[in-house]
């Protein structure tokens, strides 16, 4: 397989997602820039984490418009595989690949910590070979990242098993004092009903060398290995 990791004005987790994905799970990359209008053969389209555009407006809202996401989008529609991280996952909201919105975090303040994530389903890639009785501990940073959505919109991502993160303690407990954030559901993350299109907040690359003392997030990504053909 084949990834391609897109560049905007203000992206800074690019270059950690693409050392993950080259060194740490031998994958091929390919560098694709925010200007850019071919996808140059890439099968797994990233969104990395960062402040594209200076998240003037909203978060997402401007690189939305960028000519890559032309191409990303179509992509997308046709059944290739997306993963957007923290900003990226702004963009995938902004752009209609997936449901809700992501808004000021509830405190107001920027938030840099680790957290734990629990899987709510295991009928996506991304959480197909996780355990669900288990968390996983991955970093947050981010000041745009409390998940909202409509009544309906919820019932159908439940109903579509689209929520793959909740944020949860260590021992997988799920209650307001461990949503850092806000979210509804003290969701983190959900995948599109074609369960093709993957937005999280916490960023897997930054949990994914034993150098950092944590491997978790490389689970994440071996099973999106694991299950996307």
């Amino acid at each position: 397989m084949k990834f391609g990791v897109v560049t905007f004005p203000g992206s800074n987790c690019d270059e950690d997602m693409v050392y993950v994905l080259e060194t740490m799970l031998n994958q091929k990359v390919e560098r694709l820039w925010h200007k850019d209008s071919d996808l140059k053969g890439a099968d797994f389209i990233v969104l990395p984490g960062g402040f594209s555009y200076g998240d003037y407006l909203r978060s997402g809202a401007i690189a939305k418009l960028s000519p890559i996401m032309g191409e990303v989008i179509k992509h997308a529609n046709k059944g290739g595989y997306v993963l957007g991280v923290c900003n990226g996952f702004q963009i995938l909201t902004e752009s209609g690949l997936l449901d809700g919105a992501l808004l000021h975090n509830n405190t107001q303040k920027f938030i840099c910590k680790n957290v734990y994530l629990k899987p709510e389903f295991t009928s996506s890639a991304i959480t197909k070979d996780l355990d669900p009785t288990k968390t996983y501990q991955i970093p947050i940073a981010h000041g745009e990242g409390r998940f909202y959505a409509s009544d309906d919109t919820i019932k159908k991502i439940y109903d579509n098993e689209q929520v793959i993160f909740k944020y949860a303690a260590q021992d997988g407990t799920i209650n307001d004092e461990f949503n850092p954030n806000g979210s509804i559901d003290s969701i983190a993350g959900i995948c599109n009903s074609g369960k093709n299109v993957f937005g999280m907040m916490p960023h897997p690359e930054r949990a994914a060398d034993a150098v950092l003392n944590n491997l978790d997030g490389k689970l994440l990504f071996e099973s999106l290995l694991n299950n996307c053909k």
